[in-house]
């Protein structure tokens, strides 16, 4: 198993996403890129700590390939957006790869640049490309979110 690390915006919407993925074991929802120490989200909206929300996917390579996650991640969200996705708007919204291995620094890099010069965007990724750092994890109330409220919906 590898683990990636995304940030595209509300962390929500990214999560249920990448919990459709075939090969994806497991993921959380956190907080990743920042100067304070064990943020909580209203830190993180308060825009004091420089921590993206983020998704950290457990991941088997032979089955979903660190660059299907990668093409997925960019379908999701608008990497020419800085910092702001949709109505979101703020640092902890902004576009980021956290690389945890020379191979995924190496293999976003070159999907930033392929996309860049593929001409779907008019406007330049301000995508980020960073090392992995700290993570931490986000209240449980904010783990499947979107699968929790569905389950509370009337059938």
């Amino acid at each position: 198993m590898e683990t990636a690390t995304f940030g595209a915006g509300c962390f929500w919407g990214i999560e249920t996403a990448f919990r459709q993925v075939k090969g994806v074991t497991k993921t959380s929802v956190g907080y990743m890129g920042g100067h304070f120490e064990n943020p909580i989200y209203l830190d993180v909206c308060a825009r004091i700590t420089g921590h993206a929300e983020v998704v950290q996917v457990e991941y088997d390579p032979a089955i979903a390939p660190y660059i299907a996650l990668l093409n997925l991640f960019w379908s999701i969200h608008d990497p020419t957006s800085l910092n702001r996705q949709g109505a979101d708007r703020g640092e902890q919204y902004r576009s980021v790869i956290f690389f945890h291995t020379p191979a995924q620094e190496s293999a976003a890099k070159r999907s930033v640049h392929d996309l860049q010069q593929s001409g779907t965007y008019d406007k330049p990724i301000v995508t980020q490309i960073k090392p992995a750092g700290k993570y931490w994890l986000a209240e449980d109330y904010h783990q499947q979110y979107h699968e929790k409220k569905e389950a509370l919906l009337p059938r």
